[in-house]
């Protein structure tokens, strides 16, 4: 390889690795103060959520059922409502991945109306290989969503699904949101992926900090 191309193949490649470095390794996020945009996102309850119904600490995430690193890391959410009862997790689809990711955020948020969108979400998230219209019913159906309502919902709620996923828009646009993942943990608004530890600790913070004031 000429030098020439061997060094733009090495500053694509050092691109690529520090894209999914801060991907997977987050800023230690930027503190929001109280505005109505916060405000309404963090209570909002329109979106789908789980855990307790009075929090001390509030988990917003913004998330594409098609973002690779939104797949790796949704586990970590799902323990922490496990071990962490005093935490209340809020679900914002916003599918910016094209329209497999629109897809399947219509399908989960259709489920969400015969209550299944946490078993829903969870098999899409980790559902691998491409989404295509029938894969994504077929892993609502094998999550537990009766098909024929599946469809049914989908298309006699579709203005009110059309209506929160532009809320979800316009909300992550509020906020400056650059991609998925992003939370909202608490005051605290970070970027990239979020393990176990890191999002303990992120809980931990928010719940020494208090609400945004």
């Amino acid at each position: 390889m000429k030098p020439a191309r061997l060094s733009l193949a090495l500053a694509v490649a050092a691109g690529l690795a520090g894209y999914a470095w801060l991907q997977w390794s987050p800023p230690p996020g930027r503190k929001l103060e109280a505005s109505p945009a916060v405000t309404k996102v963090l209570g909002d309850r329109g979106s789908p959520a789980a855990g307790a119904a009075t929090p001390d600490v509030t988990v917003v995430v913004f998330t594409d059922y098609q973002c690779p690193v939104c797949k790796a890391t949704d586990p970590a959410i799902t323990r922490l409502l496990a071990v962490d009862p005093n935490v209340r997790v809020v679900w914002k689809d916003w599918p910016i991945r094209g329209p497999m990711s629109d897809l399947a955020a219509r399908t989960a948020l259709a489920a969400h109306r015969q209550g299944q969108y946490l078993p829903v979400h969870d098999a899409l998230m980790a559902a691998r290989g491409q989404l295509t219209p029938a894969r994504i019913a077929d892993v609502a159906v094998e999550a537990g969503a009766d098909r024929e309502r599946l469809a049914a919902d989908l298309r006699d709620h579709a203005r009110e699904i059309d209506e929160q996923l532009s809320g979800h828009k316009l909300q992550a646009f509020s906020l400056g949101l650059q991609g998925t993942p992003t939370y909202l943990v608490g005051p605290y608004l970070i970027q990239g992926g979020l393990g176990d530890r890191a999002l303990a600790s992120a809980v931990a913070r928010a719940r020494r900090s208090g609400p945004p004031r």
